[in-house]
């Protein structure tokens, strides 16, 4: 048997389930670090945070925010267009393709570089600028050649970190006018042309055999440096070694002088003829030497006078040793003093 349906029933059933569209169309569940820009009848109303939000269907519409995002396929890079009405507002790294820069040295070199941004006003992301990401991908890209410009190619290696640095300072002030955050800018690859690559390995091959050969040198230095104050060091106490043996020479015949003229009488006769007698003895001692260095040996006019002094003296005393020996024996001091007196006078000669 069938049940008529009425009509007041029929538009129960279609009014509920319009409800149920509306309240299904009207919930909108946002998920954690993403953002919706809701516009009222083509009017910006409001951004919708992380969780449950009740909006009015058909009324209130999302606005779509263009990304540009980079696909790296073998060695080319391609670029995917997507319009999106949630906004991530997680940091994102945009991987742009290498771009040709010339430095101030007039070397053309291609530079890949990474930007990492964060969106941080969604409205400003939204209707401040047409294209967001492709915005920030130019002004990436223009920053870069306007900083490495200012460089040589060397400089470029040496301050890679200094450039990143001035990109992202140039980059915050128009990024922050599109609600944007830079977090950092890093160049990945610096691609040089074959020649200039070639012109540089020759470059840090001469250099390095330049430091070589002055670490050489700087230890030849060294060694002569150590050398030299060794042998002066040697030769100081050489010197020293013979100043003090000179000393003790003299002592020694100063000494022995005294001891012969105590024996035969320090009158100023006996004084002369005891000098006269020691240098000659000195110059007898030096007369083989003398011989060895040549054919033959000439002796001075002076060396007579003192042959004769010694002579004399002989046969006065018969020779300074009996004199100091016989005087000696007189005063009862002979066998403690004869060995000193003579090994005196023998060291002194």
């Amino acid at each position: 048997m069938d049940l008529p349906v009425s009509p007041g029933l029929i538009i129960a059933l279609i009014v509920v389930v319009i409800g149920i569209l509306i309240i299904a169309k009207g919930l909108v569940i946002v998920r954690q670090s993403e953002v919706m820009v809701i516009e009222r009848l083509g009017s910006f109303n409001r951004v919708l945070e992380s969780g449950i939000n009740i909006i009015v269907p058909f009324i209130d519409q999302p606005r779509a925010i263009t990304m540009i995002r980079y696909r790296k396929m073998g060695e080319e890079y391609q670029a995917i267009t997507s319009s999106e009405s949630r906004i991530d507002r997680r940091e994102t790294v945009m991987d742009f393709p290498g771009q040709p820069v010339v430095t101030t040295d007039n070397v053309t070199v291609r530079i890949n570089g990474a930007l990492y941004y964060q969106i941080i006003d969604p409205k400003r992301a939204v209707y401040e600028v047409e294209n967001m990401s492709q915005a920030v991908e130019v002004l990436a890209k223009t920053t870069l050649r306007s900083v490495v410009g200012k460089m040589e190619l060397d400089k470029l290696f040496e301050s890679r970190a200094e450039v990143n640095n001035e990109i992202q300072a140039a980059m915050e002030e128009p990024a922050s006018k599109w609600g944007v955050k830079i977090s950092r800018v890093e160049v990945q690859d610096i691609a040089m042309p074959e020649e200039v690559e070639s012109a540089m390995r020759l470059q840090m091959a001469a250099e390095r055999k330049r430091r070589a050969t002055v670490t050489e040198a700087e230890g030849e230095k060294s060694a002569a440096i150590a050398m030299a104050q060794g042998q002066r060091e040697s030769a100081i106490l050489n010197a020293q070694g013979d100043k003090e043996s000179a000393i003790l020479r003299a002592q020694g015949e100063q000494e022995s002088i005294k001891l012969v003229l105590g024996a035969i009488g320090d009158s100023e006769e006996n004084k002369r003829t005891v000098v006269g007698y020691l240098l000659g003895q000195s110059y007898i001692k030096a007369l083989p030497t003398m011989a060895k260095e040549g054919e033959r040996v000439f002796v001075p006019y002076e060396s007579s006078a003192l042959l004769g002094s010694m002579g004399m003296f002989r046969e006065m005393a018969g020779s300074p040793e009996d004199a100091v020996a016989s005087h000696l024996q007189a005063s009862g001091n002979r066998s403690s003093l004869r060995g000193g007196v003579v090994g005196g006078a023998a060291s002194g000669g």
